[in-house]
């Protein structure tokens, strides 16, 4: 068989050179017909073995009867029904070429996201201990971090709040949308969260405070049906990332410092090229976000929110813990306010208290100007009381003071005048 070299050597010869049949099958020792037949091939020689059959022709036919009944069944009960003694495998081999003729293709669907289309949100529980204050620490199921992806720019965010209740998710919620993600989405997916809402009679259920929140940005929420991972895979793929790539080796001082290292970490995480997009999710994100529908123009009403006359012990709780509000403000209706960060309570529209808010619980919050004023008051409510009770004494040494047999003649329980 003529060589790969020597077959490009004679077209070279003939093509380039022009050197005459004759005279390349001479200097190379090769038959005239050699090199017409080198000239005249579309490509290079190359060694073609003579296929031998192999053991599983002689049943092919009964494989095949086999698999136009039932085009599913597996080469191990195909060798059963046609009693194969020999290897699994090259009858297996020949199954998976005849399976396809005789089953319908099921070809897999994608799923592709157009820009604005949707975002996936879902808690993410980091295997970690974070110290609160007051000496207490917090360990993961009491540790939950909002995160967030979008569809088509597969752009991600997250962001740990104090708890799951319903007033810190929204809040939550909504700084992630509106400081994240900067505009809204035309749907919001959520897993079955019961702040959120959840399947009930094989029907999707939004609580009442999500369709108040949804209703004033304007979009759709979706709630994954149980048991359905995949409904969500870019958010379960994520936090696999944030479990092997953020916390390695990283040690945290509070929840703030958690928070600004993971913003930090995001920012990494979004410029990274994304095999799946062929680019970076920062690339995308801004086809992203102008498709998005603004921001509602008045943001929802987040967080906690309650009225109340302020008693004589002047503090309010806000989750689990006391803060203290300007005692002048004792009996008056006052209207208490917290976020993520802060708690505060305004009177007739006037700020009266303003602390940060605190993680740990069971704590008394107490700013010193409201000591000092409720210590002040005190003082002043004794010299208020002191100068009545003295008045009172003075009055009474001035008042006249009858026997008791007057009052018996008023009665007229005994004969006589009164005097």
């Amino acid at each position: 068989m003529l060589a790969v070299e020597d077959w490009a050597e004679i077209r070279r010869l003939h093509r380039a050179e022009g050197v005459p049949i004759k005279v390349i099958a001479r200097s190379m020792g090769i038959s005239k017909n050699t090199v017409r037949r080198a000239l005249r091939a579309g490509g290079p020689p190359r060694y073609e073995r003579v296929g031998r059959g192999s053991l599983v022709d002689a049943v092919e036919p009964r494989i095949r009867e086999l698999l136009q009944v039932t085009p599913t069944m597996p080469a191990t009960v195909v060798a059963e029904r046609i009693g194969w003694e020999h290897s699994i495998r090259i009858l297996r081999d020949r199954v998976s070429e005849l399976r396809p003729v005789y089953l319908p293709p099921d070809p897999a669907s994608r799923t592709v996201y157009e820009p604005g289309e949707l975002a996936q949100f879902d808690f993410w529980f980091p295997a970690i201990e974070l110290p609160v204050g007051y000496g207490q620490a917090r360990t993961a199921t009491r540790l939950p971090v909002m995160t967030t992806v979008t569809g088509y720019s597969r752009w991600s965010g997250g962001l740990l709040i104090p708890s799951r209740e319903a007033e810190d998710l929204y809040a939550g919620w909504w700084q992630l949308v509106s400081t994240q993600l900067q505009g809204v989405p035309k749907m919001l997916v959520w897993d079955g969260e019961g702040a959120v809402g959840r399947w009930r009679a094989r029907q999707p259920e939004l609580t009442g405070d999500c369709q108040a929140f949804r209703g004033v940005l304007g979009t759709k929420v979706y709630i994954c049906k149980p048991a359905d991972p995949e409904a969500k895979g870019m958010l379960e793929r994520l936090h696999d990332y944030l479990e092997k790539s953020f916390l390695p080796g990283r040690t945290f001082a509070s929840p703030e410092d958690f928070n600004t290292q993971l913003a930090g970490f995001f920012v990494r995480a979004n410029a990274r090229r994304m095999r799946v997009l062929g680019c970076s999710p920062s690339d995308r994100v801004a086809a992203d976000r102008a498709a998005m529908m603004p921001l509602p123009p008045v943001p929802p009403q987040v967080g906690w929110r309650k009225s109340m006359r302020l008693p004589r012990d002047y503090y309010v709780r806000v989750d689990s813990n006391d803060y203290s509000v300007h005692p002048a403000v004792i009996g008056r209706r006052i209207e208490i306010h917290a976020d993520l960060d802060r708690v505060w309570a305004t009177c007739a529209g006037e700020v009266v208290a303003d602390h940060a808010r605190v993680w740990a619980q069971h704590q008394t919050i107490t700013e010193f100007d409201h000591a000092v004023a409720a210590k002040l008051l005190r003082r002043g409510r004794s010299d208020v009381l002191r100068s009545v009770a003295g008045a009172a004494m003075k009055d009474d040494a001035e008042v006249e003071v009858r026997s008791l047999g007057f009052y018996d003649k008023a009665l007229g329980l005994v004969d006589g005048e009164l005097s």
